[in-house]
């Protein structure tokens, strides 16, 4: 083939002449788009610490669980330092503070910690009762509880209430009525049912402070105003879910604890992450087991030893012998509070109550079937110590 100039050339010529000229366009190609991503990065690191700190505590306050907030520390190196800033622990989410008991390790215990030392109060109570409870450290949890209940968590009021009704952590003389009673009074002032429902029953018992049936009946009147709530507002939020999704939602039954009232209600929502973590702990870890920091109580059916608390929300196990107070008809039942007594009747004991001798024998001698009922629902409000 010629040119106008009458040089031949082929194909091949014409493709190797052009071949270095492609190489060095790609090359500038190459550089410039290594320096556009050069820029970006540095562009990337001119933002301000405060801004990133800004934004990751608003990512850990909205964190659904610890993997939201695991997955956004763990972008970089940056993101991993300025993520054990004090500002952003502070602010984690009382769901991503939520580990569960078989997921339990040093590096859970540090990130609880750090969590404390920021002024975290879920995380001081969740801590506090995790020391106490299971690891049996009880002066540093009972400290982290009492500074969540300073702060004003109310999980944390009721919870050393119950301490000081049941003298836990020391001797049955260490039991200070008057102090749970107060407790409880805090608590109940935040809006904790289960508080309420205590000084309630403290009040119509007389039990830490004095006696009065009508201030104790109206403070149960609102703990079961209170649960009835939270109950309808858990029903329409499900009813929301299930027309959204086109499923059908189960619907689950809570017994109002005091009056028999029943409610709509999601049953897998009503304990607190520490009382679950409770409950899975010495549910994995059976009395005797050498990988229990502290010793494990045995369930309660199984006699002899510590025990849990009867009601199965709950996971609390007692800190010395006969601590927890027994069903006065049946005895096989104990429970850490008369929140917990009230509940578990309502919700299953009041089929299950099987009276000792001395009441059956009564019931032979009195053919009244409705005898049995009576000295039961007597029991759990006066219950044995």
């Amino acid at each position: 083939m010629k040119t106008r100039r009458g040089a031949c050339y082929s194909c091949h010529e014409s493709a190797a002449a052009e071949a270095p000229e492609m190489h060095r366009r790609k090359r500038r190609r190459t550089a410039m788009e290594a320096a556009g991503c050069a820029a970006v990065g540095d562009m990337f690191e001119d933002l301000p610490d405060d801004l990133l700190v800004s934004i990751l505590a608003d990512v850990a306050a909205s964190a659904r669980s610890p993997a939201d907030l695991a997955g956004a520390i763990m972008t970089c190196k940056r993101f991993r330092e300025l993520g054990q800033s004090k500002v952003v622990l502070a602010k984690v989410s009382p769901r991503c503070l939520a580990v569960r008991a078989k997921s339990w390790s040093d590096s859970a215990h540090r990130f609880l910690q750090g969590c404390a030392d920021a002024g975290n109060l879920d995380a001081c109570y969740l801590l506090g009762m995790i020391r106490f409870y299971c690891l049996g450290s009880r002066g540093s949890g009972a400290a982290l509880m009492a500074a969540a209940a300073v702060g004003g968590h109310r999980e944390a009021l009721y919870s050393l209430a119950v301490i000081q009704f049941n003298g836990s952590g020391g001797s049955k003389d260490d039991r200070d009525l008057r102090a749970g009673a107060a407790l409880c009074a805090r608590a109940a002032s935040l809006g904790h049912v289960n508080a309420l429902r205590e000084l309630g029953h403290c009040l119509q018992d007389g039990y830490g402070v004095r006696r009065s049936l009508l201030d104790g009946r109206r403070l149960l009147i609102q703990a079961n105003a209170r649960e009835l709530a939270a109950a309808v507002t858990t029903s329409a939020s499900l009813l929301r879910a299930a027309a959204g999704s086109g499923k059908a939602s189960r619907r689950h039954s809570c017994l109002l604890s005091d009056f028999g009232c029943r409610a709509a209600a999601a049953a897998a929502g009503e304990a607190h992450a520490a009382n679950r973590f409770l409950v899975e702990w010495f549910a994995l870890r059976p009395l005797g087991a050498e990988s229990s920091p502290a010793p494990a109580p045995a369930p309660a059916e199984e006699g002899g030893g510590l025990r849990l608390c009867s009601h199965a929300l709950c996971g609390r196990p007692e800190t010395r012998r006969h601590e927890f107070r027994r069903c006065s008809v049946c005895g096989v039942v104990n429970y850490c509070s008369r929140a917990c007594q009230a509940l578990h009747w309502k919700m299953a004991h009041k089929a299950e109550c099987t009276p000792m001798d001395r009441w059956l024998d009564g019931a032979n001698a009195n053919p009244n079937p409705n005898a049995v009922a009576g000295a039961g629902d007597a029991a759990v409000a006066a219950p044995a110590l």
